[in-house]
């Protein structure tokens, strides 16, 4: 058998080598899907302008073309959303989507959602978040943080691979925090069960902060999720800067979760990209905020049936206004990560991830924040913030990736026209048509985009 073989071999060895053997030819690629599709408003976020009667050529995954009368190749899909308002797709700077803690059992303290879900579990409930925040045009989401074992970057590689559709997800991996995080376990808990892992990773010294900084690059982090001030021992102005530093390294920004004025002072020091939460920031403070450039994402909970307080939404709508008059970059985010009973529409139906998450534009509209400023925070500014129109991901110009959704009625007139999207594009694939998803030719058996993707 093996003297056969090898003879198999060399005959081979001897047809290819022969004067005039060609090899074959290789396939031609498929030429790339052509969409058009025709606006009715088309809407620019980053100024405010509003262009009608346009068409947006889509060439596979980017956009190739976009303005009026625009000639429609033959064999182009055509999709006519000519009776509604057109718009890149949204951006929320902060959540979780492996997370949701309950009323029931966990009396909403997350701290025993960590215990009792495994990871495996959250990771399932991430994907089912990330349609539902599709389909209401989410096209890019920071998931920073509490994701149990790096169900955050699993997640994005799952999307980005081909084996579901999903928004373009930025994930930080675990929270990285000095000792406990916003824990206070017992010494038993923290000493012999490891409590605290692997909702933060501790890190106190130079040589543990580098160490992290690698550790959640290397399992897919795209942007780094620092817990700045949660203890007292927080991180100071050189420990921040070291941050920045390690994480430039692979290509990421650095996104601190800050609860106190001396820790956003810090913040502000270090030239921070991101500060979320900030409820205790000064309107001085803002003003440095706003010369730096610094991103704010203040996670504004409005007060709803199913959560928040009447006082709550107020102060975080006097600290987003405060933000908005001073100039800061501000971002649409919710810090979203918890489900109970009361979550439903009027009519008795379930609220979805979607539904709670474009809610928080009330806290928008109680600070007086005006639609255009409102809308560019969702859109453009986020954006920025997420650390992606390097990549040529957001507006809806020629060369960007075809990130689209469609609305009915005008957002600058009333910004709650964007709680019912009708449709959605991302990369190209159509996901929600006519208010319905349509997902049945975008799920796969395999990477069907690469498996090395991530």
């Amino acid at each position: 058998m093996r003297r056969y073989l090898a003879l198999v071999a060399l005959l081979l060895l001897v047809v290819v080598a022969a004067p005039g053997a060609q090899a074959p030819a290789p396939a031609a690629a498929p030429a790339p899907k052509v969409t058009a599709i025709r606006a009715g408003r088309l809407i620019d976020p980053e100024t405010g302008a509003v262009a009608v009667n346009q068409v947006i050529l889509v060439e596979g995954d980017r956009i190739k073309a976009v303005g009026p009368n625009l000639p429609i190749p033959p064999g182009a899909e055509v999709i006519d959303l000519s009776r509604q308002t057109v718009l890149p797709g949204f951006v929320d700077t902060h959540t979780h989507m492996a997370i949701t803690y309950k009323e029931i059992p966990e009396s909403n303290i997350y701290y025993y959602t960590y215990i009792m879900d495994s990871t495996p579990l959250r990771a399932i409930q991430a994907a089912s978040n990330a349609l539902q925040l599709l389909a209401a045009g989410f096209t890019v989401i920071c998931d920073v943080g509490n994701n149990a074992n790096y169900a955050d970057t699993a997640l994005r590689q799952a999307i980005e691979q081909g084996w579901l559709p999903g928004p373009t997800v930025i994930p930080s991996g675990l929270i990285i925090s000095t000792t406990g995080g916003q824990f206070t376990p017992t010494p038993e808990m923290y000493k012999q069960h490891a409590i605290v892992y692997p909702e933060y990773l501790e890190a106190n010294t130079r040589d543990e902060i580098v160490k992290a900084v690698r550790e959640n690059l290397l399992f897919g982090a795209k942007v780094i999720k620092i817990c700045l001030d949660c203890k007292p021992w927080g991180y100071s102005v050189d420990d921040i800067r070291l941050f920045m530093e390690e994480a430039a390294k692979g290509g990421a920004k650095v996104h601190a979760h800050v609860q106190t004025r001396d820790g956003a002072q810090r913040a502000i020091d270090a030239g921070l990209h991101i500060i979320s939460h900030g409820q205790q920031i000064t309107p001085d403070q803002h003003a440095q905020m706003a010369q730096k450039g610094i991103y704010l994402a203040s996670t504004d909970t409005p007060f709803t049936g199913y959560r928040g307080t009447a006082e709550g939404e107020q102060h975080a709508a006097e600290q987003l206004k405060s933000a908005w008059q001073k100039g800061v970059p501000i971002t649409f985010s919710t810090d979203m990560d918890y489900w109970n009973e009361r979550m439903k529409k009027p009519n008795g139906e379930w609220m979805d991830r979607g539904d709670l998450t474009i809610a928080f534009l009330q806290t928008w509209k109680a600070a007086g924040i005006p639609a255009k400023d409102t809308l560019k925070a969702l859109t453009f500014t986020g954006y920025g913030a997420a650390d992606i129109l390097k990549d040529q991901r957001g507006p809806i110009k020629p060369g960007f990736y075809a990130d689209i959704v469609a609305v009915n009625g005008d957002p600058l007139a009333n910004i709650d026209a964007l709680r019912d999207v009708q449709f959605v594009m991302r990369n190209g694939e159509v996901f929600k048509r006519n208010g319905k998803m349509t997902i049945d030719t975008l799920l796969h058996p395999g990477p069907v985009l690469g498996f090395r993707r991530r």
